[in-house]
């Protein structure tokens, strides 16, 4: 297991390091040093606990991807979600927010991080529209699936897969998300907060337009060429998709860590520093859930992520209007989990108990 996971440990160490220095050049003091490590060790264990579920869906993903994708996403993919989700994206918002330049955002968040802090926290209506609208179609999407023939809880799963044949159900139910809530917030916050969520509905559409584009793309190439080269090309096109699909819900699952970092410290560098760790650890949890195999292993872990990515969807649409603490989103989502991988080692040990029976019903001598 620590094969997975030396990449993640030694970067900790580097951020430690960074962190070290940078603690030391903010506050010339060994306990404000050390008080600085301590946020970037909490972020990234919040960060680990928030996106847990991000990784049992990456591994989903990637366990019938092409290998070649597989490893520009885990190498690309974490460049984009350290530097592009914990630095970038944050710049941008205050960019945008402040009408300024990337240079001026950049100063702001170093030299005025009180002022950088309020217009990212101010843009907190529009980010949870979006990441909120995106999660609540990928988690639907999984539960409204008729081909779905294996069900956790049952009593729910079994009537959504039969309503899966009603076209465009989950956007609507989205959408009347959006609606319901943005009654309860003010009305100048509404249209922004509806806007954003339509754009999520949209963002998450166009990536499964692409994917349907690239894979008809490569029927007709498959129906007018032969080859191993159209194989190679028709893989590329498709891992090319599950790529987009990959970073766009990795930069959902990563809103609510951003926004929620705040709590613990409104340095940039910092916050970039423990979500960074966060990051790589989920990476390594990834990588090590689809050569293990996990999912396959233990039959309910998937569906507990997906309901945890249906529950923190929720939370996030309603935290335009309710305060709710991130260990409460954290602790949901990985109580889901756990009662999952519960009820898989259940099923996994009936399972075994079944193979020790014979057809006749006598039980086969395994000594």
């Amino acid at each position: 297991m620590f094969k997975y996971f030396r990449g993640s440990l030694l970067f900790t160490a580097l951020c430690l390091v960074i962190g070290a220095v940078l603690g030391w050049t903010i506050t010339h003091d060994v306990a404000g040093t050390l008080g600085v490590l301590w946020i970037v060790l909490v972020l990234g264990v919040l960060e680990v606990s928030l996106s847990f579920d991000n990784a049992v869906v990456n591994a989903t993903v990637l366990r019938d991807m092409d290998p070649v994708w597989r490893r520009r996403f885990l190498s690309w993919g974490i460049i984009i979600a350290v530097f592009g989700m914990r630095i970038l994206f944050p710049l941008v918002i205050v960019a945008i927010a402040a009408q300024v330049g990337p240079i001026e955002a950049l100063k702001l968040a170093a030299t005025d991080p009180v002022t950088y802090e309020r217009i990212i926290t101010g843009a907190h209506v529009g980010i949870s529209g979006f990441g909120g609208a995106f999660l609540a179609m990928v988690g639907l999407t999984f539960f409204l699936d008729e081909e779905k023939d294996l069900h956790w809880i049952g009593v729910i799963e079994r009537p959504f897969s039969g309503l899966s044949r009603i076209s465009g159900l989950a956007i609507g139910i989205v959408l009347l998300a959006l609606y319901g809530i943005s009654r309860m917030i003010a009305p100048e916050e509404a249209m922004t907060f509806i806007t954003a969520g339509i754009f999520g509905l949209v963002a998450y559409i166009a990536v499964q337009a692409i994917g349907a584009l690239l894979e008809q793309g490569d029927g007709d190439e498959d129906a007018s060429h032969a080859g191993g080269q159209n194989v190679a090309v028709a893989a590329a096109k498709s891992g090319l998709a599950a790529f987009l699909y990959l970073e766009v819900l990795d930069a959902s699952f990563s809103f609510d860590g951003v926004i929620g970092a705040f709590a613990l410290s409104n340095n940039l560098f910092i916050i970039a520093l423990g979500l960074g760790i966060g990051a790589m650890f989920v990476r390594s949890m990834t990588v090590m859930l689809v050569d293990r195999g996990t999912l396959s292993e233990y039959r309910y872990l998937e569906h507990g992520a997906f309901y945890a990515i249906i529950a923190l969807a929720t939370i996030m649409l309603l935290s335009v209007r309710f305060e709710i603490p991130e260990t409460v989103t954290g602790l949901i989502g990985a109580g889901l989990i756990g009662l999952a991988f519960v009820a898989s080692l259940r099923a996994k040990g009936d399972d075994d108990d079944n193979d020790a029976v014979a057809p006749t019903g006598e039980r086969l001598n395994i000594s």
